[in-house]
């Protein structure tokens, strides 16, 4: 892995893990963020090809700061409660636009780029469904205003809630798909003496 992979993983991971204490506020922040991504993607590529990598890098970094702003400030509009305790980390996306294009993102083919947010957005609902679940004892509770959610438990275990928690259940869900791909490879190897 290069150095600016690690850096978009690790930008990806701030989101994934700030985001994800309720499943409503990981599909506000997926919907955030991919309208933003998709947004700076089309408006920037006509300007990719006439602009010097300094001008580029300042096109793209002031375009993904107005875009970002636009969204938060419409989120303020109609989702007020979900941008207070969320919106701190609507900044981060303007960022990992900038990181995204730095590593030449954009210029992949669209099948790559949709693979990547689906695997990410994937990531994102499975993490914030875990943690509600398992750190509230309900699931999909802040989804409407005229559903309470599916109930499973009265409490649930606090601690998945914060984040160290969101660290020890990706960290069991890496493990659990280690093992899964190990467990798989282990049986399709053939043994010879």
């Amino acid at each position: 892995m290069s150095r600016s992979t690690n850096l978009t993983n690790v930008l990806l991971l701030v989101l994934l893990l700030g985001t994800s204490t309720t499943l409503a506020g990981a599909l506000g922040m997926l919907l955030m963020s991919g309208a933003v991504v998709a947004v700076y993607g089309v408006c920037l590529g006509p300007l990719r090809l006439r602009l010097s990598d300094s001008s580029l890098m300042l096109a793209s970094l002031l375009l993904a700061a107005t875009l970002t702003s636009c969204a938060n400030i419409l989120a303020q509009r109609w989702a007020l409660q979900w941008q207070q305790s969320l919106g701190i980390y609507a900044g981060l996306i303007a960022l990992q636009c900038v990181v995204l294009e730095y590593n030449g993102f954009f210029r992949q083919a669209l099948a790559q780029r949709l693979r990547f947010f689906g695997l990410a957005s994937g990531l994102l609902l499975a993490l914030a469904a875990l943690r509600e679940l398992f750190g509230q004892g309900h699931l999909g509770r802040g989804l409407s205003e005229h559903w309470q959610g599916l109930v499973l438990f009265s409490d649930g275990l606090h601690l998945l809630t914060l984040v160290p928690g969101a660290f020890i259940l990706l960290g069991l869900l890496l493990a659990a798909r280690q093992a899964w791909t190990r467990s798989n490879a282990l049986s399709k190897e053939t043994h010879h003496p």
